[in-house]
């Protein structure tokens, strides 16, 4: 495949870079006639150690692997960081290169929209979104739905992987496989973390040196509740209140703090035994979201 040069396509040592739909489709179509099974990453570059987690994830799954670099305008908001979210591109090729990715899939924006980012077709997961991160950023969900099957459409993977940082997220986006017959395993990860137990994001970056000092109290907030809950307290409502308070106190602006059920993200009750603690809350203009899984049985074990 390294004969293939042209202004579209980018080779390293073992890895190309790919930035337009017909070639990575005739490059996936010369590797599944090898027989070869197909992993994608879909990522939005500024690559840390969460990313390339997923990328050796996936190489356990499929014989090739895709990561995908696309900032998808689609699911920021007008007021969000869509303009100084970090582009690395240089930085992702060499870590993506040493991690053993395959190819990297990075096209423009017109590529993905050529009719700018007023897409007449939207994919929305209706059921899940709303709530969480769908209530306080409601074009957001719709954005990454439409984007992500974009990208199945494109390279058409047989395995998929998202992170468990965004939980609600992986859970649209295999509602959203199962729901349109999309013949792809969506896989979840483990969320990975720093020492001090924040998760990692490419977002972290824009936190001062005080707001790292302060980040893992969101981590530490959540274990506590989570400890609370194993420990018997059963009104959920009550401590999402007083933890919304503690987050506040701890020199965050809270968005949400919410007991939900794993599998369909429904308001948990105690009659409810799988379950997800959900946090987002902004340090200064960072964005921060967590979560939290587990069974109220565990503390049988």
């Amino acid at each position: 495949m390294a004969s293939i040069q042209n202004h579209n396509i980018v080779s390293s040592h073992n890895m190309q870079t790919i930035s337009n739909i017909a070639d990575i489709r005739n490059i996936i179509k010369a590797e599944r006639q090898k027989g070869k099974t197909i992993g994608l990453v879909p990522t939005m570059g500024n690559l840390h150690a969460g990313h390339i987690s997923l990328v050796a994830q996936m190489q356990q799954h499929a014989d090739i692997v895709i990561t995908s670099i696309f900032v998808n305008p689609l699911q920021f908001s007008p007021n969000e960081d869509f303009d100084s979210y970090p582009k690395t591109l240089k930085a992702d090729q060499e870590k993506l290169e040493a991690a053993g990715n395959h190819y990297i899939f990075a096209p423009s924006a017109a590529e993905i929209y050529p009719e700018g980012s007023a897409s007449k077709t939207l994919v929305s997961v209706a059921a899940l979104d709303g709530i969480l991160c769908g209530k306080s950023r409601p074009t957001h969900l719709t954005g990454v739905a439409t984007v992500v099957t974009k990208l199945f459409n494109i390279i058409a993977p047989d395995h998929a992987v998202f992170g468990l940082k965004d939980y609600q997220q992986l859970m649209v986006i295999k509602q959203m496989a199962i729901d349109l017959c999309m013949p792809i395993n969506v896989i979840g990860a483990p969320i990975v973390r720093d020492e001090d137990g924040l998760a990692l994001s490419s977002r972290n970056s824009y936190l001062t040196a005080e707001q790292k000092q302060i980040a893992p109290r969101l981590n530490q907030i959540l274990n506590y509740v989570k400890q609370a809950i194993l420990a018997g307290e059963e009104n959920f409502r009550e401590l999402e209140k007083q933890t919304m308070q503690i987050i506040e106190e701890s020199g965050f602006k809270p968005d949400y703090f919410e007991i939900r059920t794993q599998n369909t993200l429904k308001t948990a009750t105690i009659a409810d035994h799988k379950l997800t603690i959900f946090v987002a809350a902004s340090l200064g203009k960072t964005r921060l979201i967590d979560n939290v899984r587990f069974a109220t049985d565990e503390k049988n074990n």
